[in-house]
This record gives C-alpha cells, structure tokens and sequence, in this order.
C-alpha cells in the first residue's frame, strides 16, 4: 500500500504538505513587503479542505512566519506547534529539541536542535516522514569568519545531525541553501545529503535566487537522494511513497495564470504566429 502527500512552495521556507483530509503547514511567510501574491497564497477555500490543520513554526525569526496564519484559527480547525522562545496559546504547543508529540492518529512530530534560533522539525504524516531544517545549517562565511569561527561552526552543525543520522531514514526534506554564505554556501546541505540521506531533498531559504536552488539541485542530486528545485510560488509536486520507501515524483502541468484563453472565438488563432501563453481548447 501507498502513501500519497501533496507539497506546495509559497515562499522562501515556506511549504505545506497535504495527506488526505490533514495538511501541516511550515514555517509560512508573505514576504518582508508582503510580496507573495493573493492568487499565491494559502486561500480560505483551500483551508477548508481539510479536517486537521498544523501550522509548524520553527523559531521567531520574521523571515519563518506570518502573523496571517494566525488569523486562520477563526474559522478553521488549526493547532500551531512552535519553538520553545516562541508564545503560544490555547490551541498551540510549544516544543524544545528532543521533545515528542503525538498529534493525532496521523500526524506525530518530533523536535530536533537548530544551529540558530529554535528548532527543525521531524513530522510523520500518515507514516511518511517529511523534515523541515528551519534555520538548522552549517552557518559559516568563508570570506569573513576566523578558521575557529568556521571549526566551532562545523562542530555545532555535526552536532545537531548527529540525532538525524541515527533516526529512521527521511522521505522528504527541506533544507537551506543561502546565497547570502557566499562560496560553499551549500556545505550545510551537501553534508546533510552526505550523512542523513533522505529521499527526496528541496532547497529552501533561498531568498528569492532560483537559480541558486536550481544549480544545487542539478549539481547535489545522488544515488542516495534526489533533489529537486521548487521555486515558484504555488509550485506543486505530488509523491507516492511505497511501502518499501520507492518514490514516485509528478509534476503537474499547471494552467498560466496569464495565459489568453481563445473561448467562443469563431476566426483564425490571432496568437498563432506569437510566444505568448495561450491556451486554446
């Protein structure tokens, strides 16, 4: 028997993953100017699909939540699960690296330490296990820290790993590739790959710089992991995990939003001989 798990991208680390009538939501974010447009975000009509909402925030920083998801709770069946520095209120839980939670029949979660502010989390959907680092990296800058600075760094990074490395192997994990590091700006995620090796790897954290996230994707894929770049907003991808961990990746083929619809129109394609997106039924 397979598992099948729907992973949207909205924004920077920002991901939700649906099983079912049960989504949990990661670490959502509109953007420093709220940028992410209406049509891109997370919609009341999406929301109400399901029958159990999770709303994961992995630490405080403004770049890895939205003050919007709290508004959600109004009218949908939300709980937030966040950070140990984070406040948290009566339909939230608060969780420290190491601490467990059993959800509900679906959904348990586990805290594991960060290299930064808060924690990353291990989730198991419907026996999937779907990781989200947060601001868990090997945070160095080559051309700027000490050689203590990036050994006492690398130490911390292995550190936190090492519980990951241990753990039953990953399905699916998002992970940071900051441009903003510089050269090696991937090491973090090169060993995460190296060491832990999930199934599937998608970059995140990449603060706006697709081809960034794309060459990592081209350039890290393995035998072990397949990695794969989602850096549009809105961008899908469907997974069927078997039993015995084969995973099947679909892409689906998503209608432009701008695209010029021909309807009703009787004479000769006006568009024929353009490269516009056009769609013609």
């Amino acid at each position: 028997m397979s598992q099948s798990l729907e992973v949207t991208y909205y924004l920077h680390s920002g991901f939700s993953v649906a099983s079912g009538r049960t989504l949990c939501v990661f670490d959502y974010w509109l953007g420093e100017h709220q940028e992410l447009a209406r049509i891109k975000r997370i919609t009341p009509e999406y929301l109400a699909r399901f029958d159990r909402i999770y709303v994961f925030i992995s630490h405080s920083h403004p770049d890895h939540f939205d003050p919007e998801v709290y508004t959600w709770r109004e009218n949908y069946p939300v709980t937030y699960v966040v950070s140990y520095e984070m406040p948290v209120g009566t339909r939230g839980k608060r969780m420290n690296p190491g601490d467990k939670l059993t959800l509900d029949e679906h959904v348990t979660v586990e805290a594991f330490d960060s290299t930064d502010l808060g924690v990353s989390f291990l989730v198991t959907l419907d026996g999937v296990r779907v990781f989200h680092a947060g601001d868990l990296n090997f945070w160095h800058w080559r051309e700027e820290s000490t050689v203590q600075e990036i050994d006492e760094a690398d130490e911390a990074f292995r550190t936190a790993c090492e519980p990951l490395i241990r753990a039953p192997r990953i399905d699916v994990a998002f992970f940071p590739v900051d441009p903003r590091q510089g050269r090696l700006y991937d090491a973090g995620a090169n060993y995460f790959i190296m060491a832990v090796k999930p199934r599937l790897l998608i970059p995140m954290h990449f603060w706006g710089r697709a081809e960034i996230a794309t060459e990592f994707a081209r350039r890290a894929r393995c035998r072990d992991t397949e990695v794969l770049a989602m850096t549009r907003p809105k961008e899908r991808l469907l997974l069927e995990i078997a039993d015995d961990g084969f995973m099947t990746i679909e892409i689906p083929t998503e209608q432009d939003e701008n695209a010029v619809s021909l309807d009703g129109y009787e004479g000769e394609d006006p568009f024929g001989d353009t490269d516009l997106p056009v769609e013609i039924h």
